[in-house]
């Protein structure tokens, strides 16, 4: 039931999830004067005042940062990502289930902000050779955009976030708008160095990182704490809570609804048109509705899927805008599993100051115009990092105890360097999102189902990354190689993306080329659910740049009487 005064329920614009495509709709909406609501249904964090573990030392915390076994066994998933200093940014498994027909990570974060405060903050454009690879290899629905359709987008994102980086003129990765990068250590250049002397066409550069080198809109710089999922005091990386969410408050038109789950989008047979959302109040287990001309959805890509496969009526019996039964189909994530790592027993008089939050990126350099492999389709980039090791490392390996023990632990070990490969996943039909026909949770609503799993293109890539990564360190002359492939399942790269693709076909995709559902225009998903296919960029630029770009297109179409 909605409240009685439906007047105060009315909004111009509804955004659903506050995350990093959710912040972005919202400051975008507010910002062109729309009065918008902000539904998210986990906790409100304020920037800097809710960040309680930010500025504690490892000593401060009762188990030193580590999980127990007893909360492990409890919380599976949320321990392997988080400990004792950032759980409280990931949903518990224990409180919040969902079902895996397969094995798969589904990291969420319930709060205001969502994993705007816990990701990785790499940041890397698409190209052509991304946005064609469907439509020329043949593989499920081509892209209804093209680079140039985005790149103004990306531009735009970039100067209000911050992305720091260098420039290297690669078709295949296109350079954002930077600020000066962060610097490569000493073992890092050395490999950089014996890559390009030894492999054509391949290149070391530092992360592009959401990391604020310099202050920048008031935020920053980065102080190299790399404590980042934590939350940031100094709004030294990008956020939800430290940027875009302060500034569609700062212009009078938003409304933050924390604690509200959206069950469903509610639909008018005779519009066409959906007339706003469904929500349960967390706390007090109530029931309300808010109207709204637009919709945004973005509360990521498998409870977007799951919001929409909820939203039914007598024109959408399988879920909202599902006439081409891809809602909930496609689903993607990167692997990440594979690579190597080795030990180089030079620089032994040089060390590094500071936590450097990133590592170092090589681009994609397979199967491209002179480089093709018949082994797999698409490629990888790798991404790594160089550093001493420290008495965690050398615990292992250094025998004895007492004093000399100590003074021999707290001493700098041997430079080492860490590879893996982001590699594509391809858009498999089957890889799918469902809700449960009789388990619920504790709101009542069903369970969600995930049933993913790489295929042989994986596979196949996967270990072309381990022979790669190990033949760069053997040229670099790094002993004690070690390749490795850890087939974690998928959600492990929390690139989740899919489900409600955009196209050009309404027969054969949810979205159009501006992100709204073929059939109810005035939807619009821009979160990775919007994705055709998933490169092998980590993905959340592109996710901004295309809310941004949906948000302009659906003012112009509200301006014009369109929506």
């Amino acid at each position: 039931m909605c409240p009685v005064n439906i007047k105060n329920n009315i909004y111009d614009a509804i955004v659903v999830g506050s995350g990093i495509s959710g912040g972005w709709a919202a400051m975008e909406l507010c910002k062109k004067g729309l009065k918008t609501l902000l539904l998210e249904r986990g906790q409100n964090v304020e920037h800097s005042k809710d960040y309680p573990t930010a500025m504690l030392n490892p000593w401060d915390f009762p188990h030193r940062l580590r999980n127990t076994a007893q909360y492990t066994k409890q919380n599976p998933i949320q321990a392997w990502a988080g400990d004792e200093a950032d759980r409280h940014f990931f949903a518990s498994d224990e409180h919040h289930p969902y079902i895996q027909e397969k094995p798969f990570r589904w990291l969420r974060g319930f709060q205001v902000g969502g994993r705007s405060l816990t990701w990785g903050r790499q940041c890397y454009r698409w190209s052509d050779l991304d946005f064609e690879a469907n439509q020329k290899d043949g593989i499920a629905v081509d892209w209804p955009i093209r680079y140039k359709d985005i790149a103004p987008w990306y531009s735009y994102v970039e100067k209000f976030i911050g992305v720091s980086g260098r420039r290297e003129n690669l078709s295949q990765l296109p350079d954002s708008e930077f600020l000066p990068p962060m610097e490569l250590n000493c073992v890092e250049e050395h490999l950089a160095d014996s890559i390009r002397k030894n492999f054509d066409g391949r290149t070391l550069t530092i992360a592009r990182v959401a990391n604020l080198t310099r202050g920048w809109e008031g935020r920053g710089p980065c102080l190299y704490r790399n404590l980042c999922t934590r939350g940031c005091p100094y709004g030294g990386y990008f956020s939800s809570n430290s940027a875009t969410i302060p500034a569609a408050v700062a212009t009078g038109n938003l409304t933050l609804r924390p604690f509200s789950i959206v069950t469903e989008i509610m639909y008018d047979d005779d519009t066409k048109r959906a007339t706003g959302v469904r929500i349960i109040d967390t706390i007090e287990k109530k029931t309300y509705e808010y109207f709204a001309r637009i919709i945004f959805l973005n509360a990521s890509t498998i409870a977007t899927a799951a919001i929409l496969l909820n939203s039914k009526s007598s024109r959408f019996p399988d879920g909202l805008g599902n006439d081409s039964g891809e809602l909930g189909r496609n689903l993607m994530d990167h692997h990440s599993s594979a690579g190597a790592y080795g030990v180089y027993e030079g620089f032994k008089d040089t060390y590094y100051k500071g936590r450097r939050p990133c590592g170092f990126l090589i681009p994609r350099y397979q199967n491209l115009e002179g480089n093709r492999t018949e082994r797999f389709l698409r490629g990888y980039n790798l991404q790594g990092a160089g550093e001493r090791q420290g008495w965690e490392e050398q615990m292992f390996e250094l025998k004895g105890f007492g004093e000399d023990f100590k003074q021999r632990l707290t001493q700098p070990g041997p430079w080492m360097v860490w590879i893996a490969g982001w590699g594509e996943c391809l858009p498999y039909r089957d890889n799918r999102v469902t809700t449960s026909p009789d388990r619920t949770d504790t709101w009542g609503q069903p369970l969600i189902k995930i049933n993913f799993s790489f295929g042989e293109n994986e596979r196949l890539m996967r270990e072309h990354i381990k022979e790669s990564a190990f033949e760069m360190l053997d040229k670099a002359s790094f002993d004690k190689i070690v390749s490795f492939n850890y087939k974690t399942p998928g959600g492990s790269s929390v690139h989740e993306m899919g489900t409600a693709r955009m196209g050009r076909d309404p027969n054969t995709s949810v979205l159009n080329g501006f992100n709204q559902i073929h059939s109810v225009k005035n939807v619009f998903v821009t979160d990775g659910s919007c994705m055709t296919s998933s490169g092998c960029q980590n993905p959340s630029l592109t996710y901004m740049a295309l809310t941004a770009r949906a948000c302009d297109y659906a003012v112009s179409q509200l301006k014009s009487r369109n929506l």
